[in-house]
């Protein structure tokens, strides 16, 4: 697995990272031997960094994370997990919370550190208090050896701008606008965190099962006209004889600017699946195709969290 350099760290992160969200029910009922196998065919592949977070089936990602990677050496995974959101209207960012937050993850996965801490879709909440109370606090549980790396993570672009403007961060997390319908990510945001050496992680290539051949899930809220278009271009690969899929992964995955693009599943096969994708060349005539058909479409996305932090 070829591996990236996260700036600002000194972390080595596979392209493809494992997203852990699926391990905590977060989308579907789970096959709990399913679901600690597709942890190990992860590491097997070399796809050793893991994405989590409190938030994930209200802990039951991190728990099952423990289980899985009780017997893995410390050395072979690098890990990350966030704070701050807690249910889907439920978030914390008091300095009280993340210290009691942190503690607690590290128990649930049986670990005296994380090597990433994110604060967990920050958007829903004042801004001000992740500069003036959240990050001091980060900093200390770091100063405290429980933090290798702290930094956000969220959808709206503005926020990260916002945050780096006025507090130091490591390193960022931005889902689903780094895709072949939206590459806000690196159009507004990667070339400021370029600037100020902040390391930069994607997530969500598959963008909310939108670039799949799946039927699209309820916390899908892409525009009607962005639908249209992507079932257009699934239907152009398949002409191609290509899962739009593979091409959505390929995509994100190769610009070298992302340190990791973070994918997730509690299904060993679909792990084995990208590994396999992602040693394929990827077909720029049909990326060229696909591109012009999302062209009426690109950057178009949808308000998440408060009205002032779009």
């Amino acid at each position: 697995m070829q591996k990236r350099k996260l700036l600002g760290t000194d972390l080595e992160l596979p392209v493809i990272g494992f997203g852990a969200s699926s391990l905590g029910q977060e989308f579907r009922s789970i096959q709990l031997d399913e679901a600690l196998r597709s942890v190990r065919v992860a590491l097997d592949l070399g796809i050793n960094l893991i994405d989590t977070s409190a938030y994930y089936g209200r802990g039951m990602s991190e728990v099952l994370l423990g289980v899985a990677l009780r017997d893995v050496p410390r050395d072979d995974y690098v890990m990350c997990t966030k704070l701050g959101r807690y249910d889907r209207d439920k978030f914390d960012f008091s300095a009280k919370r993340v210290a009691e937050s942190v503690d607690v993850s590290l128990h649930r996965m049986g670990l005296d550190h994380v090597d990433i801490m994110l604060c967990h879709d920050i958007e829903f909440v004042d801004l001000d208090q992740i500069v003036a109370e959240t990050m001091p606090a980060l900093r200390e549980a770091q100063q405290a050896g429980k933090i290798r790396y702290v930094g956000i993570s969220g959808y709206p672009q503005k926020i990260f701008h916002e945050i780096a403007a006025k507090a130091d961060l490591d390193c960022v997390l931005s889902y689903n606008q780094y895709t072949l319908q939206n590459t806000r990510f690196a159009d507004e945001t990667v070339p400021m965190l370029k600037e100020k050496g902040i390391g930069a992680m994607n997530a969500g290539p598959f963008q909310a099962r939108l670039l799949t051949n799946a039927p699209l899930p309820p916390w899908c809220l892409e525009t009607p006209e962005v639908r249209a278009a992507a079932s257009k271009a699934a239907m152009c690969c398949e002409k191609h004889g290509v899962d739009v899929a593979q091409l959505a992964l390929q995509f994100s995955c190769a610009n070298p600017d992302m340190s990791t693009t973070i994918a997730g599943s509690a299904n060993p096969k679909n792990i084995e699946k990208w590994a396999q994708w992602i040693d394929q060349p990827m077909d720029e005539a049909l990326l060229a195709e696909v591109q012009q058909i999302f062209a009426d479409v690109k950057n178009v996305g949808h308000p998440s969290g408060l009205p002032e932090n779009n």
